[in-house]
C-alpha cells in the first residue's frame, strides 16, 4: 500500500507541475493589500495529498501568497491536533479579529478564498 500511495503521490505532483494554473495578475498596490490580509492565513497540508493540491491550485489561480506548512512534521502536526482539534489536511488556519478558526474541507476552503479575495 505504501508503494501505491507513493506512486500516486508522484503522479499527482507531476501532473500538478505540468498543468500549473496561471497566477492572477493584480495592480501592485492591490496585491500588496491582499498579501497583508493573507499574512493571517496558514495552510496545513501534505505535499502529495490530492485535496491539498486542489487548494494550492485555487490559491495560485487567485494569486494568494498563503504560508503552507507540512503537517507531516511532528511540530506542525502537534499544533494542528492541539489547536485545530483534528490531524486532517488540508486545514486553513484563519486569524480574524483576534480569533482563530480552523477550516478543514478543501471545498469549504476554496469557497472561503473565492468569496474573500475574488
Amino acid at each position: 500500500m505504501f508503494v501505491v500511495r507513493w506512486l500516486l503521490g508522484r503522479i499527482i505532483l507531476t501532473l500538478n507541475f505540468i498543468f500549473t494554473p496561471k497566477k492572477r495578475k493584480r495592480p501592485s498596490d492591490e496585491q500588496a493589500k491582499i498579501d497583508g490580509e493573507t499574512d493571517l492565513l496558514t495552510l496545513y497540508q501534505y505535499k502529495a495529498c490530492p485535496f491539498c493540491v486542489k487548494v494550492r491550485r485555487a490559491m495560485r489561480r487567485q494569486g494568494l501568497n498563503i504560508a503552507t506548512l507540512d503537517a507531516k512534521q511532528d511540530d506542525h502536526q502537534q499544533t494542528l491536533v492541539e489547536q485545530g482539534g483534528k490531524a486532517k489536511v488540508p486545514c486553513l488556519r484563519i486569524e480574524e479579529n483576534g480569533e482563530t478558526r480552523w477550516m478543514y474541507e478543501s471545498s469549504d476552503i476554496i469557497s472561503y478564498l473565492d468569496t474573500r479575495f475574488a
